[in-house]
């Protein structure tokens, strides 16, 4: 385990797989039943998502690059219409929003690009992507055979496509982009627009190929996509996809590497070895392109989420977290699986795999047997395989050309010639990281816990109508028609007009309002004072206290993000729907307030004063700083964390509200809304079918507490936060924290074949290699000073808490030292023959093993070798002086 203070920790084995696609005569990128064809070559595709909003463009070199380093091909992303067309015909492409940099960033890495124009997204993307304003073209219905619809799609799908066409971006004029989508996993649901579907689907279909891109358009999740549309598959497993013509390959654009957060859930992720499992068996099966969706999820900054109730953070559990850094295992085994794949490249570009039955003797509960066999053979002779196990039980040794193959359940090994396993989805090679959030002061000479605990001024939102654009209509109006999504929140007051309370204050009367609402969130203010809140579709029956005379109510009625998803999504409401009433429980009056005169706000004061920015001249700032009070502005000035690691803010203290940097949006924040504290494990199975709720963890506590704040959007002093805490917070426990890798750890075991990346050298020996430990230091300038622990037997436990077992090489402190210390890296065989067999008869525990060094400090790391081999160092990183 390796533990690093105040600096980003990345082990990294480059593999480069990607190839330079720009050229100045262009590609011709067409397909057929195999493969995409690009200049004449069938291509063997791998591809990962990375939405450019969901990060920004300083971050977008290095997550292109560590893609291009994991052996990506190709860049996908969705084309986001309500971002770049906020107004009608008003458009929006910089900053973040800058596609054609994104598009050429992503050339100049050498990769391809897949640009999903959609324009429908889903991707939890606030109302789809669509933008607000199409809700109220006149007699539009959305993603139907629809004259109005058709002419807005069309126009924006043109525009994209001019643009790409102007900077020469696609393939056919030397640029990156050799696959576009339109329209976007409408087979789901075109069973709910009847006959009207199928016209629908024509029509887009023949719109996008008469804008002449000059490469292939694909439609994912649509089984009647017309010719010469590719319909491809999306889902966590896409092996059993048959394209629905023999001319089209087989393509999966969507595999799903975790799944998304909201509000009030458990965090869901997706082990590796299920991931892995998924895209052999995929390619096994005679797949050609997968994507992972996603490979970098980023951050849904701003008002971007949609839903309702997803959460800031888009991690997804991708290969690439949220904030740039390498997830380990999970990039570095799905490096090495796309380098075993590229081994095979060959034989399977040539030809279609022959599926058959393995060991069909062998013991199974299942009906059919479990164990498979793919072969590619060329007629040259160069032959690929694929074994697979998927049981879900039991591990077996299966025999393939007379060569027997350990194949644990639920796995597929690959065999780039037929005969030498390279990999097997369920044994990692690589290594793994453990990150953590570290406590940051951003005033020097503070305690990161008092950092920001003064220096605070605050503004009160006024509770109920402020604005002099407030207006009267009669009865309850639906939200989202009236703020056209301006802003999450929408006022309801009552105040003149309100009938006698008189019954509800005879006889000591319980007073309960009763609202009905269809969300998202709600607040009851009577008489200024809040009385109640609410989340979802709900009734709410709240206890208020009336007073003679005049009475007001506030209902203070939120969105957080509109749906995304689902056939006549866009017809989704939100607000206050009625009835709002007042019931006396003793005496049994109730007064329906529902078709009254209510006045009507549109969003806060503070946003009309411009407080997000910190201007106005409104904030006040004394000695007692307000807490645990609803609808109140803070803001405080701040120095940025030192260093460069990605910051964090915690959120602890806080309810629910939206935090600013700078005038930027961080996004929606929403601590004390924790997760149900059932359906966590302590680990889970990879083996069997993945769903959404099978591997959850952070049960009980807030489903998101730190929130993402780009470096480059701080300055070194001099920064801005701004907070809008509707619900009742604390500011001054929050704090900032900076994301490092405090930990590394590898497994290996005797069963383990070589590293893939010796597999070429070996191949030209025709030496065969054993499992071999790489170690490498997190940066070039660092070498291994120490090893504090080392294990060559029977080890237990996992990484950071190991121990020595009843057996136990008492050489394998001393050869590991020999091996490292005083270098940046080493590699060592797991070997009898390297530190001898302390306990012959005994069978080898599985691999675990873990290397760590510290920063400035010193710290317990650890280095674990299991094929019985188990390390565990401290070590001081030495810096490397420059000669």
């Amino acid at each position: 385990m390796v533990a690093i203070r105040g600096r980003e920790f990345l082990v990294l084995s480059v593999l480069v797989v990607g190839v330079l696609v720009t050229s100045s005569f262009g590609s011709n990128v067409t397909y057929d039943h195999r493969a995409l064809v690009i200049d004449g070559k069938r291509r063997v595709l791998i591809s990962g998502s990375i939405h450019y909003p969901r990060s920004t463009p300083d971050m977008w070199p290095d997550l292109i690059q560590k893609s291009k380093d994991g052996g990506l091909d190709v860049i996908e992303t969705y084309v986001f219409w309500n971002l770049h067309e906020p107004v009608r015909n008003q458009y929006d492409f910089e900053g973040q929003k800058d596609l054609v940099k994104f598009v050429k960033l992503v050339a100049e890495a050498g990769l391809y690009v897949h640009l999903r124009i959609g324009p429908y997204v889903c991707a939890e993307w606030n109302y789809g992507g669509f933008p607000l304003w199409l809700h109220f073209i006149p007699g539009i219905q959305f993603r139907t055979d629809n004259e109005p619809f058709k002419a807005e799609m069309k126009r924006f799908t043109a525009k994209i496509v001019d643009m790409m066409k102007q900077e020469k971006l696609y393939a056919s004029q030397g640029g990156p982009i050799v696959l576009s989508q339109i329209e976007n996993e409408y087979g789901n649901i075109d069973s709910s627009y009847g006959s009207a579907a199928k016209t629908y689907i024509n029509w887009a279909a023949s719109m996008a190929t008469s804008l002449d891109t000059g490469v292939p358009w694909v439609m994912c999740q649509q089984k009647d996509a017309p010719d010469p549309m590719i319909n491809t598959c999306n889902g966590f497993y896409c092996d059993q996809f048959t394209p629905n013509s023999a001319q089209k390959p087989k393509m999966w654009t969507e595999n799903w590497s975790g799944w998304f957060l909201s509000f009030g859930g458990a965090v869901p992720y997706r082990p590796v070895e299920d991931l892995a499992f998924a895209v052999a068996r995929f390619f096994q099966r005679g797949g050609t392109l997968q994507n992972y969706y996603m490979y970098h999820g980023g951050t849904n900054f701003g008002r971007t989420t949609g839903g309702p109730f997803i959460a800031t953070s888009y991690d997804y559990d991708a290969p690439i977290d949220e904030y740039g850094l390498i997830r380990q295992p999970k990039w570095g085994h799905l490096k090495d699986l796309h380098k075993a794949i590229k081994l095979c490249q060959e034989a399977m570009a040539a030809t279609d795999p022959t599926i058959t039955s393995l060991g069909s003797n062998l013991e199974s509960n299942d009906e059919v047997s479990p164990f498979q066999a793919s072969v590619y053979k060329t007629g040259s002779g160069v032959c690929a395989a694929f074994l697979a196990n998927v049981g879900t039980q039991s591990d077996a040794t299966v025999n393939f050309n007379g060569n027997s193959y350990h194949l644990p359940a639920w796995s597929v090994s690959i065999l780039p010639d037929c005969k030498n396993e390279v990999l097997n989805t369920a044994k990692i090679n690589s290594v793994a990281t453990i990150p953590e959030f570290v406590p940051q002061s951003s005033i020097d000479d503070v305690n990161p816990s008092e950092a920001l605990s003064s220096g605070w001024s605050w503004f009160n939102e006024p509770v109920g109508i402020s604005s002099e654009n407030a207006f009267t209509k009669l009865g309850l109006l639906e939200q989202i028609n009236t703020t056209s999504d301006q802003s999450d929140y929408l006022w309801y007051s009552l105040s003149s007009g309100m009938p006698s309370v008189e019954p509800f204050l005879q006889d000591g009367s319980q007073t309960v309002l009763h609202v009905e609402s269809l969300g998202h969130a709600l607040h009851a203010f009577i008489n200024g004072k809040l009385a109640g809140s609410g989340k979802g579709k709900v009734a709410l029956e709240i206890p208020v206290t009336l007073v003679p005379g005049k009475n007001t109510i506030d209902l203070l009625s939120l969105t957080v993000g509109l749906q995304n998803y689902g056939a006549f999504f866009e017809k989704a409401g939100a607000g206050i729907t009625g009835p709002v009433q007042l019931k006396a429980e003793n005496n049994g009056s109730t007064v329906d307030l529902s078709s009254l005169h209510w006045m009507y706000q549109i969003g806060l004061k503070g946003e009309e004063l411009g407080l997000p920015s910190g201007g106005s001249s409104g904030w006040v700032s004394e000695s007692t700083l307000p807490k645990k009070q609803p609808l109140i502005w803070y803001k405080r000035n701040f120095d940025a964390p030192s260093g460069n690691n990605p910051i964090a803010i915690d959120f602890t203290g806080m309810g629910k509200g939206e935090a600013w940097v700078n005038g930027q949006s961080i996004g929606r924040y929403w601590p004390n809304y924790t997760a149900s504290s059932a359906g966590c494990t302590s680990s889970c199975n990879y083996r069997g079918s993945y769903s959404s709720n099978k591997c959850l963890k952070n049960c009980g506590k807030p489903s998101q507490q730190l929130y993402h704040v780009p470096r480059s959007w701080v300055k070194p002093s001099g920064n801005i936060l701004v907070l809008f805490e509707e619900m009742g917070g604390d500011p001054t426990q929050i704090g900032f924290a900076t994301r490092q890798i405090g930990s590394l750890c590898s497994h290996v075991s005797e069963s383990h074949p070589q590293p893939v990346d010796m597999w070429d050298s070996d191949q030209k020996t025709g030496r065969k290699s054993g499992p071999v430990l790489l170690l490498e230091c997190p940066s070039p300038d660092q070498v291994i000073s120490s090893i504090k622990f080392a294990s060559f037997g029977t080890p237990s436990g996992t990484c950071g808490s190991y121990t020595h077992g009843q057996c136990s090489s008492t050489r394998a402190l001393s050869i590991v030292q020999k091996a490292c210390i005083g270098s940046k890296s080493c590699s060592i065989g797991v070997s009898i023959s390297t530190f001898g067999d302390p306990c012959v008869s005994v069978t080898k525990n599985p691999p675990q093993s873990s290397v760590g060094v510290a920063s400035k400090i010193y710290s317990p790391v650890r280095l674990i070798l299991q094929k019985r081999l188990k390390i565990e160092t401290v070590s001081q990183l030495k810096r490397v002086m420059k000669q």
